[in-house]
Formats: C-alpha cells, sequence, structure tokens
C-alpha cells in the first residue's frame, strides 16, 4: 500500500511539472509572437483621436507675380543674382537654359528644378539658391489705410481689407473689386462674404483689392 501512495505522489508530481512547464513554454512562445512583440507598435484605431499628432503645414508656392531671386554660386567667374517676377505664363528665364517653370513650386522644389538644368550640361559644380522677394498685395480706395500690404500667409478679400484699416464710412461694401496679376477682375460683396466664406475669395501676392465709393 505504502508503494502504491508513493508511486502515486509521485506521479501527480510529474504530471504537475508538466503543467507548469506547458503554461510557461505557451506563454513565452506568445510573447515572440509579431502581434505582441514588445517592439512592434500597437495599431492605429480608426476614428480614434490621436493626441500629440501635428499636421504638416501647407508649404509656400510661388503664385504668379511672385518675385523669385535665384543665386548661382561655386563658379570661377561671378554670375549676377537673377532676380525676376513669375510672368502670366507660369515662367522666369534664366541665363543659358530659358524658361523655367516656377509657378506652382516651391522654392526648393525650383532649386533642384535651376540645377538639374544647369548640372552637368553645362556646369560640373554649381551652388543654386532660390529665394521669394516681398509677396505683397494692395489694397485701394475706400479704406483707411490703403496701399501696399506684406503677404504673409493665406488671406482673403475681407481679412485684406481689415488689414488696410477696415472700410471707410463712404465705402461700398458690396461692389469690391478683386483685380488678379494676370487682369483677371471678380466682383465681390463682402456683406455676403462675411456670412459666407465660400464667397470670400483669397488674395494672391501682387493682386489688387479696389474698394470704390458709394453713391
Amino acid at each position: 500500500m505504502k508503494l502504491f501512495w508513493k508511486a502515486s505522489s509521485l506521479g501527480l508530481f510529474a504530471c504537475g511539472l508538466l503543467f507548469t512547464g506547458a503554461i510557461f513554454t505557451g506563454c513565452h512562445a506568445s510573447s515572440n509572437h509579431p502581434v505582441f512583440s514588445a517592439t512592434s507598435a500597437p495599431p492605429l484605431m480608426t476614428g480614434s483621436p490621436v493626441t500629440g499628432y501635428t499636421a504638416v503645414a501647407d508649404v509656400a508656392r510661388f503664385h504668379v507675380g511672385d518675385t523669385v531671386i535665384v543665386t548661382l554660386s561655386g563658379l570661377p567667374q561671378d554670375i549676377p543674382v537673377h532676380q525676376e517676377p513669375i510672368k502670366e505664363d507660369g515662367t522666369i528665364t534664366m541665363p543659358d537654359i530659358g524658361h523655367v517653370q516656377a509657378a506652382g513650386k516651391t522654392a526648393g522644389e525650383l532649386q533642384n528644378e535651376i540645377y538639374s538644368l544647369y548640372v552637368p550640361k553645362l556646369y560640373r559644380h554649381l551652388t543654386v539658391t532660390v529665394a521669394p522677394g516681398d509677396r505683397v498685395y494692395y489694397v485701394t480706395g475706400e479704406v483707411k489705410q490703403p496701399g501696399r500690404q506684406l503677404y504673409v500667409g493665406q488671406m482673403t478679400v475681407t481679412k485684406a481689407i481689415t488689414t488696410a484699416g477696415d472700410f471707410t464710412d463712404f465705402a461700398n461694401h458690396r461692389k469690391v473689386w478683386l483685380i488678379r496679376a494676370n487682369g483677371q477682375r471678380i466682383k465681390v460683396n463682402c456683406n455676403a462674404a462675411l456670412k459666407d466664406s465660400a464667397k470670400d475669395p483669397l488674395v494672391y501676392p501682387n493682386d489688387q483689392i479696389q474698394v470704390p465709393r458709394s453713391w
């Protein structure tokens, strides 16, 4: 009988060891699975807010009428700095390579484009630097501070009028003219634009805003 109980005890003990080993082996295998790996990032839940996320700001792009300043350096002979407003077809004209599309590009994109047109076709080594000139627009007529305004970011007609000191008492709010650098004319009802942003067109560098006098 004693031998029977000893054998039974040893059997139960061995089963317990096997069961415990299986549990630890299973946990170890799970921890190495890619889904539970400590080095893998948790999946992003659709629709859940992401804290600490900063949206990438829109990069400024050149428009027709913007002044572009191009510096070419690293050559045996100095080349004068090239400064030119972007023409109506969206191009500037560079020495030796001719027309280069500038409108719609960032300064960095235009810089790379000009470099690829010069090197290695014309020069082996060249440093190209592209920078915008002063970006301005104009507000004239019945505003308190008419004249040249510095373009520092996204601008609409109503905001541009505000930067020029707002309307005078004699201004016609319903018939403001936005004149693009290419000559396009857009009539703006500022009273309606203040209620509906879709009726408040964007202003670009070298645009003109004319505020007529009310009859």
